[in-house]
């Protein structure tokens, strides 16, 4: 580190050489948004000149050999990144950095906190991020400390970009802020310096990045990951988060055209999301506003508004970079788009704009906003006693709530122990990694008024001891009514993702919750538990059920280190020869949450460890989508050495596809996956001699039904059909071998599958109910078509199956429940052959083959749909086609749809102009009855 920082007037006149001046008059008072706070007053020793910087710290462009976005239309690297970060590090006082994480092929990703020189120091820096997590808790904080921290403590502010590696620009921006935060001797950057600690995290994507693409190496999203934390890019950033909670977070994205998108947001916003948070965002929005255009930070070549508000980007799915921060933190959590369309140089400036207008508006705002983050807890933890949820609202001007919250009052969940006790104990460690207190039940208690996940209500409960009790009157109220809510309560019908995304609904355990004031004996969790429960003697084993993914992930290690497993079908059990299980593997159950009774001898079946192939045919995309999340899944947390069989392999019939054992279809555009004839003869052959094919959603169950597989067909959906990302209700066949360890009623995930008739020629493993225990959460229009109909079929053909998924049971790697039923179709045991199902395709079948694919409005994946008044169907017709002559249109009652296909799974900031379309139809006066993006 360099030495300590002088006082302006004896620092030698070479140190005050200026570099050239940034674009942005960094003096400007529109970029504060307002009069600055007294406590945000400038100190006495800055330089009132703008230009006057440290000469000892870099700058980008005498590190790195070109100036940031100023007309070399080039973006910089992530080694590039990584050494103008330690560049920078080793000249400056104001600077420390770290590594929060590793990618998926990895590359570090780096981070730096810039402050005053003061702020930075380890004592003190440890000292304020202390303070702020105090203020998390209002129990172990009076108000007169918290007055007291936000008045001589610095908030924290968080500038973050490229979650997504295509969308480079906002990492250039971040370390220009970064220098202007470094080196800077003006004023306005003592205020921001004085003022705030800075975390910047130029890039959260490098391996992205380095391929130009969306999504992370295993094809993930990683702007999608964010309460399940799959993908370790965004685990390690979440314990940063941890370390340094954030009062303001940015993260910077690029999307299509040419505009820039800052909030106000979209709606709907998750009715958890504290009101505060809401008017910091809302009033940042209006400082960017303030700025945004003046000396340059629009393009030329612009010549509408250059920035747009509200439209597009909600905050009410619990994955984004805006919504994580907020609800879980508190943090005025933003997204900052900016056009790819525009050049480097612009995207660079206008990023740099708004990351430098929010610093400005959080320093001149610094105290407002640590008081009002102590009464974000403050008013969580009261809410959580009186048991009382935050009501539903709508920011933008033209919308109305449609949905209210109900009047259900929620003071405690349970999670019950009665199975798949490891998936829960994962779900508990979820919660406590974001900081929820959870508490083991020590004594059975009774629940006099209780609602049981699925919409169904229950008296005088008894929760046994071992169950695990979550209650609301914590600081992390907001958070945990976000993520367990068993629906999400949208206000308004806007959707960018899913509807949905309850975690015990989505991992399948038994969950209660309830208003009544239940205070059960109960113990806190330090920890997860598993691993043995006693020692068995050495001729004997341990045994665990197989009724989780956890015990699944468990098994599929234990396989690939060649440790001997048997399974008892009759109870579902698992077990290994105590003479093999060392501390190692106790570690690693530990890990998994699975528990291990001892028992005696070794009894079951032999398991043998699944040689899979993973289709790479036609449709089949193998950097993003189901190819990538099986890839992860099989890959790296089962341990399954994934074998690439191609079209050609199946059609030709070579070693690379006969030699395997399962073969895995993953989600596609192609119905026959390019399969010809032979190639469909092929597949029935080597089905029939005992192997297993596992198909999952359109392209798996379309290029089954086309080799003549399955007797499913498909059911067209009706015009205003809508599952946005939902939980149904399926009835389970328990005996079946894929639903081993399954309840009988069960959940699934469904986000606009494709509809599939009950076999006639195998079993419905998994149906959605005809009567009425159907049941959705969510937001959905029309489900009623989903009755009766499956989700899950099991075909026979000769001494093999195929398995076939109408959803996608590997979906973003945190629908547990159906990762399970992956792992019993590759578990599936061996059988006598079929007589009934010979590897000829018999009528029913030879009819699903031939039947069409159906003709949806949505073409395939999930489309584009926007609702409107059906006597606005002309005038909303008329801007459609403007953009679009693929888009199509139905009407249903009162209603109208416009519907545009989207074959490659695009989401809408993807999307060539769906966007602009929506904002176009607003322009035209056009009201919207629902939007699904």
């Amino acid at each position: 580190m360099a030495p300590s920082l002088r006082p302006l007037w004896t620092v030698p006149a070479r140190r005050l050489a200026g570099v050239a001046a940034v674009t942005l008059l960094l003096g400007t008072t529109p970029l504060l948004g307002g009069t600055p706070a007294a406590s945000a007053a400038p100190p006495s020793r800055c330089s009132s000149d703008p230009t006057a910087r440290l000469a000892d710290v870099p700058s980008p462009e005498t590190a790195l050999g070109f100036p940031l976005g100023t007309g070399q239309e080039r973006v910089v690297t992530n080694d590039e990144v990584r050494a103008y970060l330690g560049a920078v590090d080793r000249a400056s006082d104001r600077v420390v950095t770290g590594v929060l994480a590793t990618s998926v092929l990895g590359q570090p990703l780096p981070y730096a906190v810039v402050s005053d020189e003061r702020h930075v120091r380890p004592s003190a820096l440890r000292k304020i991020a202390d303070d702020v997590r105090d203020l998390r808790d209002p129990r172990r904080t009076s108000a007169r400390t918290a007055a007291r921290t936000a008045k001589d403590s610095p908030a924290i502010v968080w500038v973050t970009a490229n979650v997504h590696g295509g969308e480079k620009s906002g990492t250039d921006a971040a370390l220009k802020t970064l220098y202007e935060l470094a080196a800077g001797l003006s004023c306005e950057v003592a205020r921001r310096n004085d003022n705030l600690v800075t975390v910047v995290v130029p890039t959260q994507n490098p391996d992205g990045r380095d391929a130009t693409r969306r999504q992370n190496e295993y094809g993930f999203d990683l702007n999608r990951d964010w309460f399940a934390r799959t993908q370790q890019e965004t685990d390690g950033k979440l314990e940063l988060l941890r370390r340094y909670p954030p009062q303001v977070f940015v993260d910077a994205h690029e999307m299509g055209g040419r505009q820039y998108f800052f909030p106000p947001n979209a709606d709907p916003i998750h009715h958890e999301i504290a009101g505060e948070a809401v008017d910091w965002i809302n009033r940042i929005g209006e400082a960017n506003k303030a700025g945004f255009g003046y000396n340059g930070a629009c393009d030329d070549t612009v010549t509408t508004e250059c920035y747009f508000n509200y439209d597009t980007y909600d905050m009410f799915f619990m994955g984004y970079g805006d919504t994580v921060p907020t609800t879980g933190f508190g943090a005025a959590g933003m997204t900052y788009e900016k056009g790819s369309a525009s050049a480097v140089a612009d995207r660079v400036q206008q990023q740099f704009h708004t990351q430098w207008s929010t610093l400005g508006w959080a320093a001149a705002h610094k105290r407002e906003v640590l008081d009002g983050y102590f009464d974000i807890w403050t008013d969580a933890l009261a809410q959580g006693r009186a048991g009382t949820l935050e009501p539903n609202e709508v920011v933008q001007p033209t919308n109305e709530v449609q949905f209210p919250v109900p009047a259900v009052p929620i003071r405690s969940y349970f999670l019950l122990p009665d199975r798949q006790l490891a998936d829960v104990r994962r779900l508990v460690e979820r919660l406590r990694r974001m900081d929820v207190e959870v508490y083991e039940v020590q004594k059975p208690t009774r629940v006099p008024t209780a609602r049981v996940f699925g919409g169904r209500s229950a008296t005088n409960v008894t929760v046994p001891r071992g169950a695990y009790w979550i209650p609301m009157d914590q600081p992390q109220k907001h958070w945990i009514q976000a993520i367990m809510g068993e629906d999400p309560y949208v206000p308004f019908p806007y959707f960018y993702d899913v509807s949905s995304w309850s975690n015990p609904l989505l991992m399948g355990v038994s969950t209660l919750y309830t208003g009544d004031d239940v205070r059960p004996k109960a113990q806190p969790v330090r920890g997860i538990s598993g691993g043995r429960s006693g020692l068995a003697w050495p001729w004997g084993s341990y045994t665990y059920p197989l009724d989780s993914a956890a015990a699944a992930e468990l098994t599929f290690t234990l396989l690939g280190r060649d440790v001997p497993v048997t399974r008892d079908l009759a109870t579902n059990t698992v077990a290994v020869p105590a003479s093999r299980w060392d501390r190692a593997a106790d570690e690693l159950a530990r890990s998994l949450g699975v528990t291990l009774a001892p028992a005696g001898r070794v009894t079951g079946t032999r398991l043998s460890l699944p040689d899979v192939g993973l289709f790479q045919g036609t449709g089949i995309s193998t950097t993003s989508g189901s190819h990538g999340e099986a890839r992860y899944v099989l890959g790296k947390r089962w341990g399954l050495d994934l074998k690439p069989v191609t079209t050609a392999d199946i059609n030709d019939n070579t070693e690379a596809f006969t030699g395997r054992t399962v073969l895995l279809v993953p989600d596609g555009s192609s119905p026959t996956g390019g399969l010809t004839a032979a190639g469909q003869a092929n597949l029935r052959d080597w089905i029939a001699q005992g192997h297993t094919y596992v198909g999952l959603r359109n392209e798996g169950t379309r290029l089954a039904r086309a080799a003549g597989l399955t007797s499913t067909t498909e059911k067209a959906k009706p015009a205003d059909y809508l599952v946005i990302g939902s939980h149904l209700r399926v009835d389970v066949a328990t005996d079946n071998p894929v639903a081993l360890g399954r309840p009988a009623e069960d959940f699934e995930f469904n986000n606009s599958d494709p509809i599939l008739t009950p076999t006639s020629t195998g079993t419905n493993v998994l149906s959605y109910p005809a009567g009425d225990t159907f049941w959705a959460n969510g937001y959905t229009v029309g489900a009623d078509t989903l009755k009766g109909t499956a989700a899950v079929v099991d075909e026979p053909t000769g001494a093999g199956r195929a398995v076939l998924f109408a959803f996608n049971p590997l979906f973003r790697a945190y629908n547990e429940n159906g990762l399970h039923l992956v792992a019993n179709a590759l578990l599936y045991p061996a059988g006598e052959p079929d007589a009934r199902r010979t590897p000829g395709v018999d009528a029913a079948r030879a009819g699903a083959a031939a039947a069409p694919v159906a003709a949806d409005l949505g073409g395939g994946w999930r489309p584009i749909t926007i609702e409107v008044a059906a006597t606005d169907l002309p005038r909303a017709r008329a801007v459609v086609d403007r953009f679009s002559t693929d888009a199509r249109t139905a009407t249903k009652n009162t209603s109208a749809y416009v519907v545009i296909p989207n074959p490659q799974g695009l989401q809408a900031d993807e999307h060539p102009f769906t966007n602009d379309l929506v904002r176009a139809l607003r322009a035209a006066g056009v009201p919207l009855r629902s939007v699904v993006a």
